[in-house]
C-alpha cells in the first residue's frame, strides 16, 4: 500500500492538473489558482517544522491578493505532523476529515456485475442537460449551486474526455448524481459529488450511480478509481471492495 499511497501523491496531488485552474509549483508545495472561482487549493506540500509557518502565511498572502479563499488539503501522512493545528492557529476553520478510499479494477469488483433495471441512470452528453444536477444539489444542499454547475458546465466544454457526469432519475425526476474524472493518462480516475435527495435514499441511488462510474471506469482501461469518502458513504464503498488509503482534511481560509 505504501506504493500505491507514492503513486497517489504523485498523480493525484503532484501532478494533478484541471482545466478549471492553473497550477503552479514551488519547492515544497504545489498550489491551483481557480480561474472561474474563488477558492484557490493547496493540493500538495510536505513541509518542516522549520519552514511550515511562514508557508502558511505566503499562501494566505498570495491567495488573498488574487481575492481568493483558500482551501488547505491536509493529507495524514503530510509533514510537518502537526500541520492541521498550525493551519488552525494560522486562522483557518476544519472541516470533517475524509476517508481516501481506493478500488483496484485489475481484480474486477463485484459491483460491476451488479443489474439495476428498475432504476435509469443516464451519463450527460451536454451542459445544458445540467439543470438536472442543479436541481438534485438544490434539494440536497437547500440552496442553488451555480457555482459547481458553472464548473461542470466548463470541464465538459472544454475537456470533455476528463469528466462524465451521471443522474438516476425515479419516475422521470432527476434524484441522485454523481461524476468521474479521468485525468488524462494517469493511473487513477476519481469519483466525485455523489448525492442523492432526502426523500429518495436507501432505493439504491448511490449504488447504481456507482456502478454505472466503474463500469465506464473499467471499460476506459482504468486501473484505479478513487473517492474522497465521507462517513455516511465509507461503508458502502467498503462493500464494494474499497479499501483505506490515507485520510484528508479540508483546512479553509476565508477573506
Amino acid at each position: 500500500m505504501a506504493d500505491l499511497l507514492a503513486l497517489y501523491d504523485h498523480d493525484e496531488r503532484f501532478a494533478a492538473t484541471a482545466p478549471d485552474l492553473r497550477r503552479e509549483e514551488l519547492p515544497d508545495l504545489v498550489r491551483h489558482v481557480d480561474l472561474i472561482g474563488h477558492t484557490g487549493t493547496i493540493i500538495y506540500s510536505q513541509l518542516s517544522t522549520e519552514t511550515v509557518d511562514a508557508a502558511i502565511e505566503d499562501q494566505i498572502a498570495y491567495f488573498g491578493s488574487l481575492g481568493q479563499d483558500l482551501e488547505w488539503k491536509a493529507y495524514a501522512h503530510d509533514s510537518p505532523a502537526d500541520l492541521i493545528d498550525r493551519l488552525i492557529s494560522h486562522g483557518f476553520s476544519i472541516d470533517e476529515t475524509e476517508t481516501i478510499m481506493v478500488v483496484d479494477l485489475r481484480y474486477p469488483a463485484p459491483i460491476l456485475q451488479l443489474e439495476t433495471p428498475s432504476l435509469v441512470v443516464k451519463r450527460l452528453q451536454r451542459s445544458e442537460d445540467l439543470g438536472d444536477v442543479a436541481s438534485i444539489r438544490r434539494r440536497v444542499d437547500g440552496e442553488d449551486r451555480l457555482d459547481l454547475v458553472n464548473r461542470l458546465a466548463h470541464e465538459m466544454t472544454h475537456d470533455p474526455d476528463c469528466i462524465s457526469i451521471y443522474v438516476a432519475y425515479v419516475d422521470e425526476t432527476p434524484a441522485a448524481c454523481g461524476w468521474i474524472r479521468f485525468p488524462g493518462a494517469r493511473a487513477f480516475a476519481s469519483l466525485w459529488g455523489g448525492s442523492t435527495v432526502p426523500e429518495l435514499r436507501r432505493r439504491g441511488l448511490y449504488t447504481a450511480l456507482l456502478t454505472a462510474r466503474l463500469r465506464e471506469a473499467n471499460d476506459r482501461g482504468v486501473r484505479y478509481v478513487t473517492v474522497d469518502a465521507r462517513s455516511t458513504s465509507r461503508p458502502i464503498l467498503e462493500k464494494h471492495g474499497f479499501q483505506v488509503l490515507t485520510h484528508a482534511t479540508a483546512c479553509i481560509w476565508t477573506r
